[in-house]
């Protein structure tokens, strides 16, 4: 494949041997049958006898001994004619002319074309002859520019061959289960148990590549902020977040445990508190929970903390380094990004991670008269204090009735719709028909175009409960999937979601802030936080907590419309990061476990010694963490978050590669005091 580091699909012509009239004629003398390896052994002063596969009679393998290498594979240039030249690699492809040998040697900068001429140099030809796909070998020779007729413009040094003096074969290679020029790939389960070979592949090593420049420009962005780089431990105590920890017995205190942190959260803060001003660190983290295309159980985020901050603090950091981080991918992304709050964002897009490369959806009551809404809502039996909501996909309109008429009867929105509650209108013609006037007023609105897909969707209106009792974000939230199961159904009419290679179309950044500081948990029938609890709230609506602060059981209390100095940054419809403003007063700290039924002994006990450090003296301060993994997925077009880590989990978390998890000795359990029990579903 013409993959990210040049290499082609098929060589292109080579100029005819020493001695052949025609290409025809070197192959024909380059058919002779060269049998099948047979396998032999080899003394290794280190192991003994060793079985080796070598071609009868060659050589047997070489040491590198004081060979050392010039170039890489992908740097040759015309300018380098005449030099001698020193290469290693893998053989990518060996081609048999007969009297010449044409190898291309690859390593992560790219290819090379390697001639061994068997007139110019016998032993070596011989030697070459044993090669085979993915066997290691160092080459000594002349680099030559090729005859303008074989420049190969498919890699940056298809206009150079080295011309061979000297060959060492540093290690031969069993028959891959696949190769890594393949374009046809084995099923990922083969791909991650053979993960070395897989990670050779040209497109996981742009990938890989690609991870470590968006790193470093991270990095280099923040140190140069004057953040400093701090490690948190990984072992230490287990606390609620919302996932499950993983858990790590401790021999030497039997019956307790550490846990691999799920985030560096009371760590970064304490740090504010001893005073260090400004951290970051890209950091691993782990979560035990279910896995799908955007989760590992591993991961990897960027983590900041600051002090003092106000909101556009932290957005110019983070906008800062993410402007770093696609100008090293090759992007460049212009600040500041678009900012909305949680309401607005639930009102418009019908979520909180708004993709904004479609329209948002438009309420077009404001089109209409009092007389008139009161005409439509009557007619279609729908609610007039909520919202009639016009969704519109562009260029997607022509579709056949069929199609309008199973228009919310598939995706998220059918899966979540439950009892009968949006009242959907998907017949623009008939609707223009009996509401001609109407109709052009809200496609003015609504900014439709002709081919423009639209419909128009309400609130019904029934005495049934579960029908009445929905709330308009319940609603908005319903209308917000339809948008999106229709742009994913004619993504391929609207073209949004293409690359255009224009970053302001191809990446849409938001901030969305604002979010509810509190959220109802039906099943437990009373309030949680919506993040962590250590999040702060906007100061005017400290009276409102204050005022209902014994509240936590009361579905209707107050405490849903308190907000949290949250933010999130969102890209094309996915949340890249999350943050907050913290508590700095053990005061207020208080009043959130208050709110939130904690009793001050459990709140010692769960977070006793981070509560114990805001009595000495902590400064206001807040930060974020953006998830590097799903950036670099997003960058490279990747489907999923194994194609950007280089030793991921299966979706069962399983490392093929090493097979692990695996059980342990009975010693290894004594000693920790375990007894594992079987498993009963």
């Amino acid at each position: 494949m013409n993959g990210k580091f040049g290499i082609p699909d098929a060589p292109l012509p080579l100029r005819p041997p020493s001695g052949a009239t025609s290409y025809h004629a070197a192959e024909a003398a380059g058919r002779q049958s060269r049998a099948a390896a047979p396998l032999r052994s080899v003394y290794n002063p280190w192991f003994g006898l060793q079985p080796h596969f070598s071609t009868k009679g060659s050589d047997l393998l070489d040491f590198l001994g004081d060979l050392r290498r010039t170039h890489m594979c992908g740097a040759l240039r015309p300018s380098d004619a005449g030099n001698k030249a020193v290469l290693m690699g893998w053989v990518n492809r060996r081609r048999d002319l007969g009297s010449l040998i044409f190898i291309d040697l690859r390593d992560r900068s790219g290819v090379t074309q390697v001639v061994v001429n068997q007139e110019l140099n016998p032993a070596a030809h011989k030697k070459t002859e044993a090669l085979r796909n993915e066997y290691v070998i160092a080459v000594v020779g002349t680099v030559k520019r090729r005859d303008p007729a074989t420049f190969n413009k498919n890699i940056p040094t298809g206009e150079v061959e080295l011309l061979v003096d000297e060959l060492r074969i540093l290690n031969d290679s069993k028959q891959p289960p696949f190769l890594p020029g393949e374009t046809v790939l084995p099923n990922e389960e083969m791909r991650l148990k053979y993960r070395y070979i897989d990670l050779r592949r040209d497109a996981m090593q742009f990938n890989i590549e690609m991870r470590h420049k968006v790193s470093k420009a991270i990095r280099d962005y923040l140190c140069g902020q004057g953040f400093f780089d701090i490690e948190t431990p990984y072992m230490t105590r287990s606390t609620p977040e919302g996932a499950r920890d993983y858990l790590v017995p401790s021999r030497v205190q039997p019956g307790s445990f550490y846990a691999l942190p799920q985030s560096p959260q009371m760590f970064k803060q304490i740090l504010m508190i001893a005073g260090f001003d400004k951290y970051f660190q890209i950091v691993r983290c782990f979560r035990d929970e279910d896995f799908r295309a955007d989760r590992q159980a591993e991961f990897t985020q960027i983590d900041l903390e600051m002090t003092y901050p106000q909101l556009d603090t932290v957005y110019g950091v983070v906008e800062g380094f993410l402007t770093a981080a696609f100008k090293a991918a090759g992007h460049a992304i212009k600040p500041p990004f678009l900012r909305m709050t949680y309401d607005e964002a639930i009102r418009r897009y019908g979520n909180d991670k708004p993709d904004m490369r479609l329209p948002a959806m438009v309420d077009v009551r404001a089109a209409l008269t009092p007389e008139e809404l009161e005409e439509v809502t009557t007619k279609f039996r729908i609610r007039k204090e909520l919202p009639l909501q016009l969704i519109r996909i562009p260029k997607a309109g022509d579709i056949s009735g069929t199609e309008r008429r199973t228009i919310g009867t598939y995706g998220a929105y059918q899966h979540v719709q439950g009892p009968s509650f949006v009242q959907l209108m998907t017949d623009p013609k008939r609707f223009a028909r009996d509401y001609l006037a109407l109709s052009e007023k809200i496609l003015k609105l609504g900014k439709v175009e002709a081919g423009d897909l639209w419909l128009l969707a309400g609130a019904l209106n029934s005495d049934v409960a579960a029908v009445a009792e929905q709330s308009l974000q319940h609603f908005c939230e319903k209308c917000g999937f339809l948008r999106l199961d229709l742009a994913q159904k004619y993504a391929e009419k609207h073209g949004a979601f293409k690359k255009t290679g224009d970053p302001e179309k191809d990446f849409r950044f938001l901030w969305v802030s604002d979010f509810p500081m509190f959220e109802w948990d039906k099943t437990e029938k009373r309030w949680n936080p919506a993040h962590h609890p250590f999040t702060s709230l906007h100061e005017e609506d400290m009276a409102k907590l204050e005022a209902h602060i014994d509240s936590v059981f009361d579905p209707k209390s107050p405490l849903g419309e308190i907000r949290a100095l949250a933010y999130d940054v969102v890209l094309n419809g996915t949340e890249l990061g999350s943050g907050s403003i913290r508590i700095h007063r053990r005061d207020i700290q208080r009043k959130i476990f208050q709110a939130l039924g904690m009793s001050d002994e459990e709140a010692r006990a769960r977070f006793g010694f981070f509560l114990e450090a805001l009595e000495y003296g902590t400064p206001p301060h807040g930060g974020i963490a953006l998830g590097l993994d799903r950036i670099v997925m997003i960058l490279a077009g990747a489907e999923s978050l194994r194609e950007v880590i280089p030793f991921p989990k299966t979706a069962r978390a399983v490392d093929l590669m090493v097979d692990a998890p695996t059980p342990v000795s009975d010693a290894q359990l004594r000693d920790l005091g375990i007894q594992v029990k079987k498993h009963i579903e």
